[in-house]
C-alpha cells in the first residue's frame, strides 16, 4: 500500500494565501503612504506659494455703532498692490458691515489701521481674505 500525504510539500507550490496577503497589505499601505504624502506636500506648497497677500488682524476697537477700527498687518511683495476683504457681525453673527481695502504701498509689510463702516453695532470683525489687485490670490 502507498502511504498518503495530508498536505503539499512546504515551500513547492510558492507562498501561501498568508504571505500573498501580507505582500499585498503592504504594497497598498506603500502606495496609499505615498500618496497621502504627495497631497499633504501639494496643498502645503499650494499655500506657501500661492499666497502673494496675506494678512491678519492685530486688534479692533468698536467706536460706536457705524463704525469699527481694525489694526491689520499685511504682507505681500513690495511691488504687489494687495487687497483685503474685512467683515463684521452683531451679536447674532449676522453680517453688519463689508468692506475692501487696498494697500499700495512700496513695502512687503504694512501695519494700518483701517476704518469699517456698519449698519449695525459690530461685536466682531473677521479677515475674509487678501488678494493681489486684479486678480485671484
Amino acid at each position: 500500500m502507498s502511504a498518503v500525504r495530508e498536505g503539499l510539500p512546504e515551500g513547492r507550490y510558492g507562498r501561501s494565501a498568508d504571505e500573498r496577503a501580507d505582500r499585498k497589505l503592504k504594497i497598498v499601505g506603500s502606495v496609499l503612504g505615498v500618496g497621502l504624502l504627495a497631497v499633504v506636500g501639494w496643498i502645503g506648497w499650494d499655500y506657501v506659494g500661492g499666497q502673494s497677500v496675506s494678512a491678519e488682524v492685530i486688534k479692533f476697537q468698536i467706536v460706536s455703532d457705524s463704525e469699527i477700527k481694525v489694526h491689520l498687518e499685511v504682507r505681500k511683495e513690495a511691488s504687489v498692490t494687495g487687497v483685503c476683504t474685512l467683515s463684521s457681525q452683531d451679536e447674532q453673527h449676522g453680517e453688519v458691515g463689508r468692506a475692501d481695502f487696498t494697500f499700495a504701498q512700496n513695502a512687503k509689510r504694512v501695519d494700518e489701521m483701517v476704518t469699517l463702516k456698519t449698519t449695525g453695532r459690530a461685536t466682531m470683525v473677521e479677515l475674509v481674505g487678501c488678494q493681489p489687485a486684479g486678480g485671484k490670490g
